[in-house]
């Protein structure tokens, strides 16, 4: 297999992965009660569609022989892809059936955590391998993003879970709620 038909197999598997994760955090913003809950699937669930404008647009030009395109650039001419038009892989459907099983906030948070952690190591993966300037700078720019995801996710995970945590500040005082 030669370099190119490996990294359009490997931006087509984060294609279908960015599509599961997004029609993921749809299903949960629509399952969660608690609007704070519902803001941060929903805001994921928007990031995560950027991250197919960028991926499919990059896969098409690497295909088509013109190599990659930066971040911004791949973001714009993907914005021919629509939401309804987005199709459904069985990843989706495993993680929708997981989250139905238990309808919680923190059962959605910790399947996204799962998720994001995946993506982590998999475009951790990719960067590793990375040939020129542009493909680093593209991967770098969604792994930090899924990072940023992750993070996000551990601190829902933290208030959830009422540890008196949010963003690593004190949200409550647990003496206090002794008393």
């Amino acid at each position: 297999m030669t370099a190119d038909n490996k990294i359009i197999a490997e931006l087509e598997k984060a294609y279908r992965t960015e599509i599961a994760g997004h029609l993921f955090y749809i299903a949960a913003a629509d399952m969660t009660a608690d609007d704070k809950g519902r803001n941060v699937f929903t805001h994921l669930a928007n990031e995560e569609f950027d991250h197919i404008r960028v991926v499919s647009s990059i896969a098409y030009s690497v295909k088509n022989g013109k190599g990659w395109v930066d971040f911004d650039e791949a973001l714009r001419s993907g914005s021919r892809i629509k939401r309804d038009a987005l199709p459904i892989f069985p990843d989706r459907e495993t993680l929708v059936a997981r989250l139905k099983k238990n309808q919680t906030g923190l059962n959605a948070v910790n399947i996204g955590i799962e998720s994001e952690e995946a993506a982590v190591d998999f475009y951790s993966h990719l960067l590793k391998a990375a040939r020129g300037p542009v493909e680093k700078v593209v991967l770098t720019r969604l792994l930090e993003m899924e990072k940023g995801h992750l993070k996000m996710l551990r601190w829902e995970a933290e208030s959830l879970a009422k540890t008196g945590f949010w963003c690593g500040d004190m949200e409550y005082s647990v003496e206090k709620e002794a008393d």
